[in-house]
């Protein structure tokens, strides 16, 4: 490999870096929506009444986060296609998908240049990931500490 200039590196990560901010601004919506719905749950009394209702907030959140990454993968897919690696939203998609996941395929290899976004979405995706994981988990530890009052401190 050719020795490249090290500014030729930091475009990259420039613009990966202002991804991530977009996906953190984007996962901020889910997070804030949960908070939201479960004070309002909260004040109604309606947090840890009923096993259906709780369940339902359950399962709302966790389709608020998954729909949350799903919009992340697509805006790296896109940030793909606009530096010209794909030619097709569908392939940018699943290089997004695999790389945000962590799967790491390998089966689709950007080129030199752009590379280093690879990693870059990895360790985005690991951590919103973390941030869904203690959304869900709070909002679970708030449903039991409503229902089982002994839970309380």
């Amino acid at each position: 490999m050719k020795n490249a200039h090290p500014i030729l590196l930091l475009i990259p990560i420039a613009v990966g870096c202002a991804a991530v901010i977009c996906t953190i601004l984007i996962h901020a919506l889910p997070l804030s929506a949960t908070i939201t719905f479960v004070r309002r749950e909260k004040k109604l009394g309606h947090l840890g009444m009923n096993f259906r209702r709780d369940m339902g907030l359950v399962v709302r959140v966790i389709l608020y986060a998954f729909v949350a990454h799903l919009m992340e993968m697509a805006l790296w897919a896109i940030l793909f296609l606009i530096c010209g690696e794909f030619s097709d939203f569908a392939t940018a998609f699943y290089h997004s998908a695999v790389n945000y996941t962590s799967l790491g395929y390998g089966d689709i290899i950007m080129s030199p240049a752009w590379r280093v976004l690879g990693p870059l979405e990895t360790a985005n995706g690991m951590l919103l990931f973390g941030v869904s994981t203690g959304m869900i988990f709070a909002l679970i530890q708030r449903l039991v500490e409503a229902r089982y009052g002994e839970f309380r401190e």
